[in-house]
């Protein structure tokens, strides 16, 4: 247990991942409220909704209003997404976002024109301009994010090259421009990671930018979230994406029986946390209420083990009083 972490960070992304892929718009306050619950339990970050067009995904349509309404936590930091440039000019001028500098990049072309209508090199030069835009509006360069770094649906597997290839791109770039990359995450976007891939992959990547926190966007997709959390645990990764309750999905790696599960349940991952003697700076109970909250609000199980189950706080309590009569 030694090699593990003594302390790992979550960003929670539940709130937006959640409600963004629901064909039913939930009430305002009651999203308000669930981002509030959240921000009591003693998570760091939390991103909140996009800034995306509202005629193609209307449940986002209400992100300014969103922000205006939440009464923020000191402490806390609440984010946003956004694709484009006019994305990213609404969450500028919206009071409450905290702005992060932020790049993406993809590990298949194919995955990259549906996504995004270019290729993985085109995606690569249009973060030129995103580094021009922060600079702009004095924003600092916080992450970068290579989507299917461990396999395609539409392209099958990646191969280490494709992931290794754009971290060298942008080092270089980087270089030349006198920058540092804070936080350098790999995504499992469509559910193909495994163990063996996570090791594998955070050490090449890890080669080429030693510097960079690395962290892990990991999804549920297949089963394998919690074995993958534990991999990158063994080999010191300390930041991950998590959704409270599990809530989420990615939109095209789903089957025939419709969208495959969101990203690791926070909640679960912290629990497994505490159980390794790692600190996370979380409340579990209250995290736990929080992702009962969020299964009332959606009206439909949610894939959360530990909020069904309960954490084992009680039950060592129950037991402690037990021995001690």
């Amino acid at each position: 247990m030694s090699d593990l972490p003594k302390r790992v960070e979550f960003h929670e992304e539940g709130p937006r991942e959640g409600f963004q892929i629901e064909k039913k718009i939930y009430p305002l306050a009651d999203r308000v409220a669930l981002v509030e619950a959240l921000a009591e339990t003693g998570l760091p970050q939390i991103q909140v909704a996009s800034f995306v067009n509202p005629k193609k995904v209307p449940t986002m349509a209400d992100t300014e209003q969103l922000f205006a309404a939440i009464k923020k936590r000191p402490g806390v930091q609440y984010t946003a997404l956004w694709l484009n440039e006019q994305g990213f000019l609404r969450a500028k001028a919206t009071p409450g976002v905290d702005l992060k500098g932020k790049l993406s990049y993809y590990a298949s072309d194919r995955f990259a024109m549906l996504n995004n209508n270019c290729s993985a090199a085109e995606m690569r030069e249009r973060s030129l301009r995103w580094l021009d835009l922060y600079k702009e509006a004095g924003i600092k360069l916080d992450s970068a994010t290579i989507m299917v770094s461990f396999g395609c649906n539409i392209e099958g597997d990646v191969p280490i090259a494709a992931v290794t290839d754009t971290v060298r791109w942008l080092a270089g770039v980087l270089k030349e421009r006198q920058l540092t990359l804070p936080k350098l995450y790999l995504a499992d976007t469509v559910g193909w990671a495994n163990p063996n891939a996570i090791k594998r992959r955070v050490a090449a990547v890890r080669e080429i930018m030693p510097d960079a926190r690395i962290g892990l966007h990991l999804h549920d997709t297949r089963g394998l979230g919690g074995a993958n959390f534990y991999a990158a645990l063994e080999v010191g990764v300390d930041l991950f994406d998590s959704s409270v309750a599990g809530l989420g999905g990615c939109p095209f790696c789903g089957n025939d029986h419709g969208s495959a599960a969101g990203n690791v349940c926070t909640e679960d991952m912290v629990f497994l946390c505490q159980e390794l003697g790692i600190e996370t700076g979380i409340d579990l109970e209250k995290l736990i209420e929080a992702s009962r909250m969020a299964e009332r609000i959606i009206g439909r199980p949610l894939t959360g083990k530990v909020m069904h189950a309960g954490s084992l706080a009680k039950f060592r309590a129950a037991a402690r009083q037990a021995a001690a009569e």
